[in-house]
C-alpha cells in the first residue's frame, strides 16, 4: 500500500484541527455539578476577592505570597471556600516554586480535569465538594508518588492539630 501524498496546504489543517481539537473540548465539556453550589452573587458574599477570583474565576496568586508556604504544622489544609479536606502537612513539600506544594492528596479530596486555557495541556486540580479551582498538578514532584500539587494558598485554610 502506498502512502496518500500530503501537500504542505493539508498538513496545516490537520495541524490546526489536531490544535482545536482540544480546545473544542473544553468548551463544549459538561458542567460538572457539585454537593455545594451557590450563585456567582453568594460566592462572592462568601469569599474574599482573592478567594473568589483563584476559586471561582481559576485565578493565580502571585508566588511567594501566602503565608501557607511557611506553615509548617501538623494538621490540614482544607478548602476556603467550603472546609473540605484535601492535604495533610505530611505531604507538604518545599518546592521552591513559591506555593504551597504537595505530594499526594487525602482522598476523596481532590478531583482533576484537564485545562487547555493557556493554549498547552495542564491538569487542574479542584475542590470535590463545591469545584473550586485550587491549583494545578505536575509530574515533577518527589517520591513516592513524583507529584507536584501545586496550590493557591488563598484557594486554603489550615487547620492545625
Amino acid at each position: 500500500m502506498t502512502p496518500l501524498p500530503l501537500s504542505r496546504r493539508s498538513l496545516i489543517g490537520w495541524l490546526g484541527a489536531a490544535t482545536a481539537l482540544p480546545l473544542i473540548a473544553a468548551c463544549t465539556a459538561k458542567a460538572a455539578t457539585f454537593p455545594i453550589q451557590h450563585t456567582d452573587a453568594e460566592w462572592k458574599k462568601l469569599l474574599t476577592p482573592a478567594q473568589y477570583n483563584i476559586l471561582r474565576q481559576e485565578g493565580t496568586e502571585r508566588p511567594f505570597t501566602s503565608p501557607l508556604n511557611d506553615e509548617h504544622r501538623k494538621g490540614t489544609f482544607v478548602c476556603a471556600a467550603d472546609g473540605n479536606a484535601l492535604f495533610a502537612s505530611t505531604t507538604k513539600f518545599d518546592s521552591g516554586t513559591g506555593w504551597p506544594s504537595f505530594w499526594k492528596p487525602l482522598p476523596g479530596g481532590v478531583a482533576t480535569k484537564n485545562d487547555y486555557s493557556l493554549g498547552i495541556p495542564r491538569t487542574e486540580v479542584h475542590c470535590t465538594r463545591c469545584g473550586g479551582h485550587l491549583g494545578h498538578v505536575f509530574n515533577d514532584g518527589p517520591k513516592p508518588t513524583g507529584l507536584r500539587y501545586c496550590m493557591n494558598g488563598d484557594a486554603m485554610k489550615f487547620r492545625a492539630g
